[in-house]
């Protein structure tokens, strides 16, 4: 074996990308010591994405100071490769900043507005904003404030609009928003498809999990439906339903109406980046992974992107996960060679996770004496 692409997803609670690639790199390397090996580490928008694209790509790192969800100071980063920007939401509205404070009637991503204009102002063109862990449920409003999006009230005055007060917004400026975007782009790294509101919205689904209660989860979504209309008015474009609209607390919502804005599934960002195409020619071998691959990965995550990618080249793809459920095997039709899971005894998640290291290794190496047998 010649040439190899360790590209992994993280394995949820137990294993880093950054960590299966060194893993899966070293073991490779003991049985084709003259092997090229490529390793990328995965995330796809949420929390490590930005440490990832550092590790990939040898993207500069950007230290910015700006607010938090609750407007508190924080020292944050992004990551810079020519003229794109990969800013990570959660590091300035990710749920793990509010430990026990949930609530996200009053979080705001104003933070994550601020890391983009900074970006921009410092030269910036291509904003990659990954959406995911967010503590917020205030459709990006906050981060509209923050590159000069004016939200004005029935009494004319402007304000910094959250969950709990999108209702109250009542106009909408947003021509020095223009201005500072000219000749960027924007896109967020979004893998679903939830709609703005409604049942299957971005309050009813995501914020139970960030602090809100039954009557709280009806408000936000009253609050995100005024919005949703306030956009319409003001600026002429209805992003309800757009697929991905309700992601990171609506956030995606807002990125297609204040930033012009578009979303991409996750992976599919990453491999352009990357210029994944280019990088896999003369590939012997593809792994890959994530924590468990069932119906849900079927539909455009790490593992099937990746797949695809490689069908069109008949590069043989090895998919290495934790656990195999429902529906994996329709993997197979697309672009997936094999799929094996490192458990090798029939424990709980519980113990095993804290052998996911070496039950990852041993796997490893049980394939590549395979295929030094085969060949």
């Amino acid at each position: 074996m010649k040439k190899c692409v360790i590209i992994p997803d993280s394995f949820k609670g137990t294993l880093s990308s950054i960590e299966i690639c060194d893993i899966v790199s070293v073991k490779v390397k003991e049985f084709y010591p003259a092997c090229e090996t490529i390793t990328i580490p995965i995330a796809d928008g949420g929390e490590g994405t930005v440490d990832c694209f550092l590790q990939a790509i040898d993207a500069d790192k950007v230290n910015v100071s700006v607010t938090g969800p609750y407007n508190e100071l924080l020292n944050c980063y992004y990551a810079r490769y020519n003229n794109t920007a990969i800013i990570e939401m959660a590091q300035s509205a990710g749920l793990p900043l509010v430990e026990n404070r949930k609530n996200p009637a009053i979080t705001t991503t104003y933070g994550t507005g601020l890391m983009i204009k900074h970006a921009i102002e410092n030269g910036c063109t291509d904003i990659v904003i990954g959406l995911g862990g967010s503590c917020t449920n205030d459709a990006g409003v906050g981060a509209a404030c923050a590159i000069g999006v004016d939200f004005y009230d029935d009494y004319g005055n402007t304000f910094l609009p959250t969950g709990n007060t999108l209702s109250k917004i009542s106009k909408i400026d947003n021509s020095k928003a223009i201005q500072l975007l000219n000749n960027c782009t924007v896109t967020a790294m979004c893998d679903i498809d939830n709609p703005m509101y409604g049942k299957t919205g971005a309050a009813y689904i995501f914020s139970p999990q960030k602090g809100a209660d039954d009557r709280m989860v009806l408000e936000l979504d009253e609050n995100l439906k005024a919005l949703s209309a306030t956009i319409i008015d003001n600026l002429g474009i209805d992003v309800s339903n757009i697929p991905g609209s309700g992601a990171a607390g609506a956030m995606g919502a807002g990125v297609v109406a204040f930033f012009n804005g578009k979303l991409k599934s996750g992976i599919h960002t990453i491999l352009d980046l990357i210029q994944f195409d280019e990088l896999i020619e003369g590939t012997d071998l593809i792994f890959t992974g994530e924590g468990k691959i069932d119906s849900q990965s079927l539909r455009g995550k790490v593992v099937i992107g990746v797949a695809e990618r490689a069908l069109k080249k008949n590069i043989p793809v090895v998919a290495i996960v934790g656990a195999i459920g429902e529906e994996a095997e329709k993997a197979y039709d697309m672009g997936v060679s094999s799929i094996f899971s490192i458990n090798r005894a029939a424990i709980a998640f519980e113990e095993s996770r804290y052998h996911s290291k070496e039950n990852l290794a041993s796997t490893i190496e049980s394939l590549m004496r395979f295929r030094k047998i085969c060949k």
